[in-house]
């Protein structure tokens, strides 16, 4: 018989993980890490699906039974191209048919096989209690251009926690945030990563956390996590906007001008229909700057309006001509001097 493990135990054990739900259920969300192994196709989970509510349970056991028969010798000659050491833990969508199926095979074949308890919805609860853990935030703002990404990157090289939620949703965060990245996850994906990286993290230091919007492109920050920053304190950094002008070409200036301007039309009815026009214009005549400036106008505004909103404390950090790397172990030190001296700080007016 196989071993039965909780989510907590099963992700700890030993090796590759077999996610035998249908192609389409793995793509919607899936354990990262887990490699899709589908004992039905879409199109043969629909059909026993159907079997089931037309005909009754036997006759779609039977029918499942038919449908993968003749790919049993694949699914042993493909696991054992996957796992060599002969170790494989095996889930399905509630630890039912499916997996129980797939590990007697692969027993049968001589492998060690541990089934996850209650299948991936019982992975979906835990990621929901994970997210729902308090942890002590630090906000790491500043206007689109500042750099945070490779500040938040630098303070993780210097050993403090940070949680890079535009890393994990491959989208950096506006309307050209997708241009030259992998394609975004699902939400539900989204969530599956960020919870993996917040059990990680302790809760007796602090995250860095880049301020976002609840929305990362198309991925929806989880309402746990974001009620969190929302009531976190918010250390910005300033660079003055020639600087950041400098940074966004350094982001964007290889980008093809015409999904840059995809991307500046999106803006139309914010920017308006006469800057919107110029912009696309400074593009197509390769003045990428000039086409920045305009759009930076719209971004100030909306991240002025929802920092002032927020009603927690903002510590101003001028970082002007600083590198990613000094950025970061200025924020440590006033980190340290919070923690020291919390009645000396002072917020941004």
């Amino acid at each position: 018989m196989p071993t039965v493990l909780a989510i907590a135990d099963f992700l700890k054990a030993p090796g590759v993980i077999l996610d035998v739900r249908s192609p389409g259920e793995y793509e919607q969300g899936h354990i990262p890490g887990a490699v899709s192994f589908p004992l039905f196709s879409n199109e043969e989970r629909a059909e026993v699906g159907t079997c089931y509510k037309q005909t009754g349970r036997e006759a779609a056991i039977e029918l499942g039974l038919a449908l993968v028969g003749p790919k049993l010798a694949n699914f042993v000659h493909h696991a054992k191209e996957l796992a060599g050491d002969r170790i494989v833990r095996v889930h399905c969508w509630r630890g039912g048919m499916r997996s129980g199926s797939m590990a007697w095979l692969l027993e049968t074949a001589g492998f060690q096989v541990t089934v996850l308890d209650k299948g991936y919805k019982g992975f979906r609860h835990w990621v929901r209690h994970v997210l729902a853990e308090p942890k002590p935030i630090l906000t790491l703002g500043g206007m689109t251009g500042t750099g945070k990404t490779a500040v938040l990157k630098g303070l993780a090289e210097l050993g403090e926690q940070t949680l890079d939620l535009e890393y994990l949703a491959n989208h950096r965060g506006s309307s050209y945030g997708a241009l030259g990245l992998p394609p975004q996850p699902s939400t539900e994906q989204f969530e599956n990563l960020i919870a993996m990286e917040w059990v990680q993290l302790s809760p007796d230091r602090p995250v860095w956390v880049e301020a976002e919007s609840r929305m990362v492109g198309i991925c929806r920050v989880p309402p746990e996590l974001f009620t969190q920053m929302q009531a976190a304190p918010i250390l910005q950094i300033e660079r003055s906007r020639s600087e950041r002008i400098e940074l966004l070409l350094g982001d964007y200036g290889a980008v093809n001008p015409q999904e840059l301007i995809t991307a500046t039309e999106r803006l139309r009815k914010r920017l308006g229909g006469d800057r919107t026009q110029t912009a696309v214009e400074a593009i197509q005549q390769g003045d990428l700057a000039a086409a920045i400036a305009i759009v930076l106008d719209y971004y100030d505004k909306t991240y002025t309006y929802d920092l002032q909103r927020r009603g927690v404390p903002i510590y101003p950090l001028a970082v002007t001509g600083l590198s990613a790397a000094a950025t970061a172990h200025h924020l440590i030190a006033f980190r340290k001097e919070m923690a020291t001296h919390p009645m000396a700080q002072v917020a941004a007016g």
